[in-house]
């Protein structure tokens, strides 16, 4: 492990992340301002958040749906996964028409998508499908179901044999709102009260959001490394990276948030006693 940076996250650390495409940019470089102690835990959003809520996990990024759950998650970081219209690797497809839509197969690898998939056909159709599990390491596109959610890179050039029209949910989001869309960010979590090594959250906030402006600086050179493992040319990659994706939790990013969370609390996919304070930085 590389010597700390000044101004590195705290000895001791327990940090989380997955290591999907979009997160490149956040994770890339990221050990380099560890010292021998932290450790950086590559797993699924799912079970990330599971570890989190079990102290498994000091820091996280997890899902916004995941966010909501615990009253005691804390925003540790500007630095998010987001997007102000069509996000690419997020789709709904449909084999009849959307607002014919009986029934949903949702990727079990993306809980968030599968709620924001819920909310847009509440909000457009007035209708709540019935929802069929698709295993993660499934073929989304034999699954059964009037619609289907797939994710990734096979979201990104998906096979439309069967299927007659489709969604991309960043897109959708954006034309019913006005707002972008939040999919995830780094949180820590307050136990009595007190986020661990909260004397330390400004070195850590620090780190997380220098790695961000490496990574979002470093497009072309993550896009030339990852775009032939994730299928794409190293253009579709670099135009994702760079374009497609947002990666800072600004004022507009945090009112999509908070709508998100309100909508999820509408259809019963969040809890209500989430007050203003918690979508707030945990250091200001």
């Amino acid at each position: 492990m590389a010597r700390k940076e000044q101004n590195s996250p705290p000895s001791g650390l327990r940090i989380g992340a997955v290591s999907y495409l979009n997160t490149k940019p956040l994770i890339d470089g990221l050990e380099d301002s560890f010292g021998a102690e932290d450790r950086l835990l590559l797993d699924l959003p799912s079970r990330l958040a599971d570890m989190l809520s079990h102290d498994q996990l000091d820091v996280a990024l997890i899902p916004s749906i995941e966010f909501f759950q615990g009253s005691e998650y804390r925003i540790l970081s500007d630095a998010c996964i987001a997007c102000h219209g069509p996000v690419w690797s997020v789709r709904l497809l449909f084999r009849v028409p959307p607002s014919e839509v009986k029934s949903i197969a949702l990727d079990e690898g993306s809980r968030t998508s599968a709620a924001l998939s819920k909310i847009l056909m509440n909000d457009r159709f007035g209708i709540r499908p019935d929802c069929l599990p698709l295993p993660i390491h499934s073929n989304p596109f034999d699954a059964e179901g009037d619609a289907v959610l797939v994710i990734g890179d096979r979201a990104m050039k998906p096979n439309m044999t069967g299927f007659i029209s489709e969604w991309d949910l960043g897109e959708e989001w954006y034309q019913e709102t006005g707002l972008p869309f939040v999919f995830a960010m780094w949180v820590g979590k307050k136990i009595d009260g007190v986020i661990p090594r909260e004397s330390s959250l400004l070195e850590l906030e620090h780190a997380l959001e220098l790695a961000r402006d490496r990574g979002v600086s470093n497009a072309m050179a993550l896009a030339t490394r990852y775009a032939a493992e994730y299928g794409l040319t190293v253009g579709e990659c670099y135009r994702y990276l760079s374009h497609h994706l947002r990666f800072r939790l600004g004022p507009n990013e945090q009112l999509g948030l908070k709508l998100f969370y309100k909508k999820a609390t509408q259809l019963g996919l969040a809890p209500q006693d989430r007050d203003a304070e918690k979508f707030r930085m945990a250091t200001t």
